[in-house]
């Protein structure tokens, strides 16, 4: 049993080091890590912010903490080390989702100096208002069957505030 959870913990390990490389060494995550049901086709395609594929936003299964955010944006930076510290915990997937932006060169120089380490989505032509509405930051909790389990509107506070959304609406012990 314990060879078995090894061999396991080992297959985790290897599939976060690409994205753990690219974070060290200052490049954008990739979106191969985010957990998508592939049979849904249709809905918001959203670019990956390292410009190397796409994500049908209504294809995202969780648990995963959603945080949509724009450099511009006062709000969004206060909250960005709480969402860094979450993201420390290797605990919980995250997934950025960057908007109105001047271009994708503005998000990535953004994602990079705040020490993003978590798959950012690009929304080019604010398509994303018609599911956040409108407004930043916002941010959900969408559970493993792909269901909103919360919204939180407006600026995550602190990393306890944070923490205690994680553990009471994605079931996620920190």
């Amino acid at each position: 049993m314990k060879r078995v959870v090894l061999v396991l913990s080992l297959a985790l390990l290897a599939l976060q080091l690409p994205a753990l490389a690219q974070a060290k060494s200052g490049a954008v995550v990739g979106c191969s890590l985010i957990k998508v049901n592939n049979s849904v086709k249709k809905g918001i395609s959203l670019p990956c912010l390292d410009n190397k594929s796409n994500v049908v936003y209504q294809g995202i299964r969780g648990p995963v903490v959603v945080n949509v955010f724009g450099s511009w944006c006062e709000p969004c930076r206060q909250e960005i080390p709480h969402l860094v510290a979450l993201q420390a915990t290797h605990k919980v997937s995250m997934i950025g989702i960057d908007v109105e932006e001047p271009n994708m060169q503005v998000g990535k120089a953004f994602v990079i100096r705040t020490g993003i380490t978590w798959p950012v989505l690009f929304d080019t032509t604010s398509v994303t208002r018609a599911i956040f509405g409108l407004g930043v930051p916002v941010t959900w909790f969408i559970d493993a069957s792909g269901k909103v389990t919360y919204r939180q509107i407006g600026v995550i506070t602190s990393t306890k505030e944070l923490n205690d959304e994680v553990r009471k609406y994605l079931k996620i012990k920190l």
